[in-house]
């Protein structure tokens, strides 16, 4: 970790933030062993989600702390399905499982996280999704993509996990934060 000087008023070193919504089991499991199938070497030590604060350094992490849940108190449950794939190539070697309900939720909720003192720009527009091959060999994302392309899954998200990245570059979870509120109805 890096020290920040007095001047810049910073409270502690400069921690990696991200913020997620873990996907529930028996999905996890299935999509871990999906993602190992295609040559990922991720696989093992990602599990299978959805980003909602990519990684964002941030100084102050009683401020992050107080933000983070200050927006979890206020969040409603929400049901996301993800259905077929997608994929980010050329500009990055990445294919997803689509979220093609929630996707409005998770953009909410990350333009509310992505405030105070986790601001900040990002060189891509925000786009909810779950990755499933990343930066492998371009026959195993063509796989990916043709294998997972009927893929559907349904589950409710009622928390989200605060996540930092330790010495070793590992995210390790710091907390889990439960939403405030109600599961939001259909209608």
């Amino acid at each position: 970790m890096v020290e920040s000087g007095a001047e810049g008023g910073s409270t502690g070193p400069v921690r990696s933030v991200g913020v997620v919504v873990a996907l529930p089991e028996p999905y996890a499991s299935e999509l871990r062993g999906w993602r190992a199938s295609f040559g990922d070497p991720l696989a093992e030590v990602v599990p299978a989600h959805i980003t909602l604060v990519t990684t964002t350094p941030a100084e102050d992490w009683p401020a992050v702390l107080q933000h983070v849940r200050a927006v979890a108190a206020e969040q409603r449950s929400f049901r996301v399905e993800l259905r077929g794939t997608g994929g980010f190539r050329p500009v990055s070697p990445v294919v997803y499982l689509n979220v093609v309900v929630g996707f409005d939720e998770c953009v909410r909720l990350h333009g509310l996280l992505q405030r105070g003192p986790l601001a900040r720009d990002l060189p891509f527009p925000f786009h909810p999704h779950v990755t499933v091959a990343h930066d492998i060999s371009e026959l195993g994302m063509d796989e990916a993509q043709r294998r997972l392309s009927s893929y559907q899954a349904e589950f409710t998200v009622d928390s989200m996990g605060l996540y930092e990245h330790d010495a070793d570059g590992v995210w390790q979870l710091q907390e889990e934060l439960s939403f405030g509120g109600p599961e939001k109805s259909e209608t």
